[in-house]
């Protein structure tokens, strides 16, 4: 099981890592691995007030932080997601080629809350069997 968890914290941090690179890169590196266009976005499903695409992402990232931090610091990891997210779009004020948006903000932040509101239940329930 701790080969399951060092896995788990591995694939979190070079997840986190990858992310990191994808939001401060002056440009879309995923769209030009798709369909070779540094402009173009490549879009999951449509978004509906946030950016569907955001969320997906830090629901992702969030999970694995939960399942790789089951058993302690959990307020400390859903603070950093929770700041890291505010942070990385933020950071598109500065960078070129990059603008912030009010809804990937709100994808970000959807993704963190929604992992962190279901795996506070999945807890609250295993707890109280």
């Amino acid at each position: 099981m701790k080969k399951i968890y060092l896995l788990t914290k591995i694939i979190f941090h070079i997840s986190n890592i990858g992310l990191i690179i994808l939001y401060l890169y002056p440009g879309s590196i995923l769209g030009w691995l798709i369909y070779g266009d540094f402009q173009k976005q490549p879009q999951i499903t449509s978004d509906f007030v946030v950016s569907s695409s955001h969320a997906y992402a830090f629901m992702f990232l969030s999970l694995l932080g939960m399942i790789s931090y089951i058993n302690n610091r959990i307020m400390i990891l859903f603070l950093y997601l929770f700041l890291i997210s505010i942070f990385l779009e933020l950071s598109h004020f500065i960078i070129p080629e990059r603008n912030f948006e009010y809804s990937d903000l709100f994808g970000n932040l959807t993704g963190v809350f929604l992992i962190f509101i279901l795996f506070n239940l999945y807890r609250f329930l295993k707890d109280n069997k």
